[in-house]
């Protein structure tokens, strides 16, 4: 079944792409070592327009506990900082007039406590996502089961509803997996 095929095909796209979006989501979360990925979601206004840091210059990581910002633009370094500072990280920026550098205090045990109460709302945020498209899913074969011009049966419908209830239990495990070994990297003193 052709139309069937396509519902199980985008279903298992739309759940694959809410895994990616939370894993990306996840590696701003901060622990308790330098990542370059901290900064993805710091943007600095630069000449009237709001960019992106890691577009303004080359974020590096020369130690565990430490970023290093390098501008494109010379001329910027002050807006970067700004804009470091305005962002939630709780990260001091200091500069040398050429490149900004980040030292990456260690956590408390109380932000650490908020940094996972940050994540089970994100893989809560994420599960909701899953079930939602399982939700649509379903609908989508039910619909089709119903149309009698494309003859699905009620054993191709019951199989289809099964292998969406399975795509979806696979989904939430992976959820679960990437949120338990985030969490223990964020708890690791």
């Amino acid at each position: 079944m052709p139309a069937l095929d396509t519902i199980l095909q985008d279903t298992r796209r739309r759940m694959h792409g809410s895994l990616d979006a939370m894993k990306k989501e996840m590696a701003t979360i901060r622990t308790g070592r330098a990542n370059a990925s901290l900064l993805d979601n710091v943007h600095v206004e630069y000449y009237g327009s709001v960019v992106p840091l890691n577009q303004m210059g080359t974020v590096t990581v020369p130690e565990s506990g430490m970023l290093v910002v390098t501008p494109f633009d010379k001329s910027a370094i002050k807006a970067v900082e700004t804009a470091i500072l305005k962002s939630d990280l709780g990260i001091n920026p200091s500069n040398d007039g050429t490149v900004i550098r980040l030292p990456i205090p260690p956590l408390t045990e109380e932000r650490r406590r908020e940094l996972v109460k940050v994540l089970h709302r994100l893989a809560e945020e994420i599960k909701t996502g899953i079930r939602n498209i399982r939700r649509d899913a379903n609908e989508d074969v039910k619909k089709l089961e119903k149309d009698k011009e494309k003859h699905l049966s009620e054993d191709a419908a019951k199989k289809a509803l099964d292998d969406i209830q399975k795509l979806t239990d696979a989904h939430i495990k992976d959820v679960d997996d990437a949120v338990k070994h985030k969490e223990a990297e964020i708890l690791k003193v």
